[in-house]
């Protein structure tokens, strides 16, 4: 039988076998660039829902229905192997020491931005609803053209508004990194399928690991959108 003091030092030895601070390190940077993604492309989607044209809204809601119904790993896995191995599109020097690296991790943030943006869309569309007609109905009776409506009127109360939809987003896709595991990013998730492949006399101490390890990087977001939604609710 096994004791918590026999295994602790098994368990505290898989740090010295494996990168998995660097592996948390690696979720962390994916996470970021999928965030700056995919609020980028979703504000972009979200104005496309709004707009007054037609075809703009149905681009917009034919990008986010079609996308969030597709699996992430479909949409992942055709960055890689429909952009790369198919079409050539590289987003890395080729003559890196490190491009292969570098490409996949771009890949899988590319892949990761477009599908989390249909969600960013929605939870910005949401907070524009929540602005009262009666202001974008005063904007454009003083002259302000839609552009400047929106960027100054409805946007900025849309995103207070969004705060907390936008943070479950962020959970969701800190999370989701680990799909980049299926075309080899070295992230979380893929060192440690690695370690359980190899230690299997630890799998609890591996699990442990790294159920401790997400928590400490989504328990402090879900702390900080819980206080800025409070903080920055807009009065009505």
């Amino acid at each position: 039988m096994i004791t918590l003091s026999g295994a602790l030092p098994q368990v505290t030895s898989l740090f010295s076998e494996y990168d998995i601070f660097g592996a948390f390190q690696m979720t962390l940077v994916l996470a970021g660039a999928t965030l700056v993604g995919s609020l980028l492309i979703g504000t972009v989607l979200a104005i496309m829902r709004v707009s007054p044209i037609a075809s703009l809204q149905a681009g917009g809601a034919i990008y986010v229905n079609v996308v969030r119904n597709t699996p992430l790993t479909l949409i992942v896995v055709a960055c890689s192997l429909g952009l790369y191995t198919q079409l050539g599109v590289v987003l890395a020097d080729r003559d890196s020491g490190t491009f292969i690296v570098d490409n996949n991790v771009r890949l899988a943030v590319l892949g990761l931005s477009l599908y989390h943006a249909s969600f960013v869309c929605e939870a910005l569309r949401s907070g524009v609803n929540t602005v009262p007609l009666g202001q974008a109905e005063a904007a454009r009776s003083i002259g302000l053209t839609f552009r400047q409506s929106l960027s100054i009127v409805i946007l900025p109360q849309a995103f207070r508004g969004a705060i907390a939809p936008l943070g479950n987003v962020v959970i969701a896709l800190t999370k989701n990194t680990t799909v980049a595991a299926t075309i080899g990013v070295a992230e979380a998730s893929y060192v440690m399928k690695e370690m359980i492949e190899n230690r299997p006399d630890v799998l609890f101490g591996i699990f442990a690991i790294f159920a401790l390890g997400f928590i400490l990087i989504v328990l402090p977001v879900g702390l900080v959108v819980t206080w800025a939604s409070r903080r920055l609710a807009v009065t009505r």
